[in-house]
Formats: C-alpha cells, structure tokens, sequence
C-alpha cells in the first residue's frame, strides 16, 4: 500500500472526498462567494465614512483582505479538509478555541443575513413599492427560509442565475460611470477627497474600510473546498488570490464610477447607492436596475442563509450545540430546525440594528476569527502538514494580526458591545461542550476497564 504523504492521514475507505475542482472552477467559485450584496448596499455608507474618494477604502480592505487571505492559503494547503478557521483553531490551540472559531463563524452568517435584509427592504425596493423596512425584513427572510427549506438543489441552482445578474449589475456601473466622464459630466475631483468633517483622511479610511471589508468576506469559506481540489498546493493559492484580485478591481472601478457619478452627501444618503449612478447616468431604466440589484442581494442573504443553517445542524450533531437543531424534514432532507433558529435570530437583528452597524458586526466578528486563523499559522509552524504546502512569508500573518487589530479599533462602542455579547454566548456554550466531552471521555473510560 503507498505511503501516506507527510502528516496526512489516511481517510477511511469510502468516506474521502472526491478531487474533482480545477483551478479555473475553483477560481470562479471564490469569486462567486466573495462578488456579492455588500457593495450593492454599502458604497454609500462608506461614502458616508470616508468622504468622495470611495475607491480608496475599498482598495485599502482589499489589501488587508489578501494579507489573512495568505494564511488560508497556506493552512488550507497544509490542511487540505473541511473545517476551515474551526479546525484550524482546535489544532492550534484545542476544542474550546476551535468551537468559538466556530460560533463566531455561524453568528457572522446570521448577522449578514440580516444586514442583507435590511438592505433588501431599502431604496432598491422603493422603485417597485414603498414599505416599511422592518416589515419586508421580517417577510423577506421568512421567504428566504421556506427556499432553503424546499432544498440545496433548488437554491444552487437559483444561485447560478443570480450571481450572472448580479456581476452584470456590477458591469453595468463600471460601464455607465465611464459613459458619464467621457460625455463630460460627473466630477473626478471627488476621487481624491478623503476626510469628513469629524474624521482626518487617516481615520476616515480606516474607518471606511471596516464597512468596505464587508465587501471581501466570503473567501474565508472557500477551504472547505480544499479536500475537494485536485492539486490545492497548486490551485489554492492561485485561485484565491486571482479571485480576490478581480473582485477588488471591480469593487474600485465601482467605487470610482459611483464617486465621480454622484454627489458623496447624495450617496452617503441612500439606502441603494449604485441606483444613483443609473439615474445620473440615464440609458438604463432605473427599475431595471433596481431589479438586478434586488436579485444580487437576496442571492447573497440565500446562499449565506444556507451556510449559517447546515453549519448550525453540523455543529448540533457533533454535540457542540443542541440536538434539537439535527431535526430534519421527512421529505426533502433539509435541516428545518436549524433553518428556523438561523431566521430567528437574523430577524431578531434585522429589527434591532441598521445596515452599517449589523455590516461592522459582522466584521467585528470575523475579526476575531481572522486573528485567530493568522495566529494558528504561526503556532503551527512547527507542524509539517501535507507535504509541500504553499507557505507565507512570515511578516503576512504577523501583518495579518496587525490589520485585525488596527481594524478592531476603528469599530464602535455600540457595535462592540454586540459583537462581546454574541462572543460570551459562543464561550458559555463552548464550556458546556468541553464538560460534555469530558464526561463521555470518562464514561468510555468506566465502560473499557
């Protein structure tokens, strides 16, 4: 039988997973992940933030982006099997560090929906009808739910359909910011203005780029693809930085057209900030747009609305979480008891928080998970992991660390103290779980002597 490579462990006959990715699918599939709502809602909040330069804190998260995006790289090489930032965190520093990676993973995605709601109910909507925004949250996610419910295969196959508008979304703005200059109007004097009238240059970036890195998030989960991949030493890396360079050049070429399109106290305003651009522009019927951009915000909250619920029921039927969130429905096989919770909760957050403070949540969030994943790389440096893994240079994760905190401090103290409270719920929970592990431990023990 052929020898195992370094530090891998054989899996049991019929439970490994096949290698079927190739680099240009698992490019595309990043990019799908990391392409997505944020910036259709976002653009003018961290107009808002920043001042007209919108670009800038766009191109400022894309860097700090790739620095912890390094790491994934190499512990997703090194470690090619789902898990993700969980398991790496219970390799580095035990089952307790690894569960809270985890929550902290299942509570970001909960929070993203429910920002995504909110957005769903904004200015984008208006075109069609005008609504009370909480109300559409509340129906929005309901219907998201009863989608997910019905089955994966129908919402992969809407997420297909989606993600072609809503990256068409995106051109059309590029295309249409481009029109503006070249007939004359818009004003690029915009895009260097930085600072507002409370915040510097310097501190309004940082703080634009807490929101803007919203726009990023995504490519986090694209290691649990990893085991899947036919050669992810090569392909990984390749793949996760290409993707995450071309989604930082739209985003820029976004931010540019959207700046030097509108107003910034204009955009900063609205709730459906690239509608903005399409009314300046003109050429583009505005409910047109307005569509499109409805289609990219609820594929986003879908196929996150998905993740938060199967890795709420994985959690539940490893014994981390309750066990009532394992229940399934007789028919279609779908965790409806994990999906209804993960609704619950983003509307509970859907009412009780605005777009921007629910966007730097999940950022704080995953912020924390981000520190721990650079961390890891550096404890587990004395590991040696699959054979020939791509390997960062050292100063990226320590930069990486750097970022997170430089970012962390920019938050704010309400957005903190929501973030601290969904933490100490993960820890509480994670105690239990440890106590639950040491006493089957000990009962196995009584049971084998």
């Amino acid at each position: 039988m052929p020898a195992e490579s370094a530090g891998q462990e054989a899996a049991p006959e019929g439970t490994a997973l096949k290698r079927a990715l190739t680099t240009p699918l698992l490019y595309f599939f990043i990019l799908g992940d990391v392409l997505g709502a944020g910036v259709y809602v976002l653009v003018g909040q961290v107009a808002a933030d920043a001042g007209g330069a919108v670009w800038v804190p766009l191109a400022v998260a894309l860097l700090l982006a790739l620095l912890t995006a390094a790491s994934y790289a190499e512990l997703a090489t090194k470690y090619p099997r789902a898990g993700g930032a969980s398991h790496y965190a219970t390799r580095a520093f035990g089952p307790f560090a690894g569960f809270v990676a985890g929550f902290c993973m299942l509570a970001a995605g909960i929070v993203s929906v429910a920002a995504l709601a909110r957005g769903f109910g904004g200015d984008y909507l208006s075109a069609f009808v005008t609504l009370p925004v909480a109300l559409v949250a509340v129906v929005f996610l309901a219907l998201l739910a009863l989608v997910n419910a019905r089955g994966i295969k129908e919402s992969t196959r809407a997420n297909v359909v989606a993600t072609v508008v809503e990256v068409g979304g995106l051109v059309v703005i590029v295309v249409l910011g481009a029109w503006l200059l070249l007939r004359g109007d818009g004003d690029v004097g915009r895009l260097t203005q930085l600072g507002t009238p409370e915040k510097g240059a310097a501190a309004a970036v940082l703080s634009g780029s807490v929101l803007a890195y919203y726009s990023f998030v995504g490519f986090e989960t694209s290691v649990n693809v990893a085991e899947e991949t036919r050669n992810p030493r090569r392909s990984y890396p390749r793949a996760l930085f290409g993707a995450l360079a071309t989604a930082g050049a739209v985003y820029v070429l976004v931010g540019i057209a959207a700046s030097a399109a509108v107003p910034t106290a204009r955009l900063a305003e609205s709730s459906g900030p690239l509608l903005e651009v399409v009314k300046e522009a003109g050429g583009v019927p505005t409910r047109l747009f307005s569509a499109i951009a409805l289609v990219a915000v609820a594929n986003g909250a879908l196929l996150t609305g998905i993740m938060s619920s199967r890795l709420a029921y994985g959690m539940a039927k490893d014994g981390l979480l309750p066990a009532a969130l394992t229940r399934v429905l007789p028919g279609r096989r779908t965790p409806w008891a994990a999906i209804a919770v993960t609704t619950l909760l983003a509307m509970l957050l859907a009412l009780t928080g605005s777009v921007a403070t629910l966007a730097s949540t999940l950022v704080l969030l995953l912020l924390i998970v981000f520190l721990m994943v650079n961390t890891a790389v550096l404890v587990l440096r004395r590991d040696t992991g699959e054979a020939d893994h791509f390997r960062a240079p050292t100063v990226l994760p320590v930069l990486g660390i750097a970022s997170c905190v430089l970012l962390a401090t920019q938050i704010e103290a309400e957005v903190w103290l929501r973030g601290l409270v969904i933490v100490a719920v993960g820890m509480v929970l994670g105690a239990v779980s440890a106590v639950r592990r040491g006493r089957r431990a000990d009962d196995d023990a009584r049971d084998h002597r």
